[in-house]
């Protein structure tokens, strides 16, 4: 197991040296001046000094050292649109907003997603089946920046039942989580409804029946232990995605998260903040994925004792 997690951890890590250097070089190659619009009309001394200070006068090489440099030391350089604060620090005071709308988000589709799942899957043609999956048919097909704008409209502006806006209390992360959670919802439940089936028809399940278990019985110790197993491989990236998702829906909402500063940052040739915001969620995705492996080789043994652990 333990040559598995290094093993496991060494891929991590090359992972984030790759889209760190994948992302240096495209920082590189944008159109477009970080100095702003107006950088032609900047005087020359003044331009000069700028420059020195990001360290952009320096060779290409000597600029992608110092900045692997500083990502191994946690520093992910100053922002050009706001001098004084580094990207680290306008990370910590936004990323808590983001983080607590995405783990609402994907509590409650974990919570409803699995839920429809396996009523799906037990009403299988049935109108509980259908219910289910009409509701993820819906889920696949609006994604959260339509669904956003007609939450917050109909339950916000013109029924009065929540607030449209903001980020002031808990009545206020409801509806933003629900946009959010929407589209995870609707892949849980198909998962979930697809594992099941998969697991009714297996051999063993037929032995518990003919044993005479209760059907509970046989649904939670036995169905849904193992047909959880896929859901469980997902649920690394869907979390991630969940998270990075909240930088379109905290635009509609107005949460102050991480999402207007990676527009604005988009919209201004902030470099040091687009690489900074991206290896950071990069990170996360990386850290999310090596968990869930290492977790299901705990729960399979037979992954981590497979080619891939040996």
């Amino acid at each position: 197991m333990v040559k598995f997690i290094l093993r496991r951890f060494l891929y991590a890590l090359i992972t984030l040296w790759l889209i760190a250097s994948f992302t240096f070089v495209l920082m590189k190659n944008l159109p477009g001046n970080p100095l702003g619009e107006g950088a032609e009309r900047i005087p020359k001394a003044t331009k000069e000094m700028l420059l020195k200070q990001y360290g952009l006068d320096k060779p290409l090489w000597e600029q992608y050292l110092t900045f692997m440099n500083n990502i191994i030391h946690g520093d992910l350089g100053a922002s050009f649109q706001f001098p004084a604060h580094k990207v680290t620090d306008i990370i910590k005071q936004a990323f808590p907003s983001s983080l607590k709308l995405g783990l609402i988000s994907i509590a409650i589709a974990i919570v409803v997603g699995l839920t429809l799942g396996i009523i799906a899957a037990l009403k299988h043609n049935k109108a509980g089946d259908y219910t289910a999956m009409f509701i993820a048919i819906l889920g696949v097909s609006i994604p959260s920046f339509v669904l956003g704008p007609l939450l917050s409209y109909y339950v916000g502006v013109k029924w009065g039942i929540l607030p449209a806006g903001l980020w002031k209390g808990p009545k206020y992360v409801i509806l933003p989580s629900l946009a959010l959670s929407f589209g995870t919802i609707a892949i849980l439940a198909r998962l979930m409804r697809t594992s099941m089936l998969d697991v009714l028809n297996q051999d063993y399940i037929k032995t518990a029946k003919s044993k005479g278990l209760s059907n509970l019985t046989v649904v939670v110790k036995h169905t849904i232990r193992n047909a959880i197993l896929p859901v469980i491989t997902i649920i690394g990236p869907i979390f991630v995605n969940v998270i990075t998702g909240t930088l379109v829906v905290e635009q509609i909402f107005s949460v102050p998260g991480l999402g207007k500063h990676f527009v604005s940052s988009v919209t201004s040739n902030d470099y040091t903040m687009i690489s900074g915001l991206t290896i950071f969620y990069s990170s996360i995705l990386i850290l999310v994925v090596f968990l869930t492996d290492v977790a299901y080789g705990f729960v399979d043994p037979r992954i981590r004792l497979g080619k891939g652990g040996k």
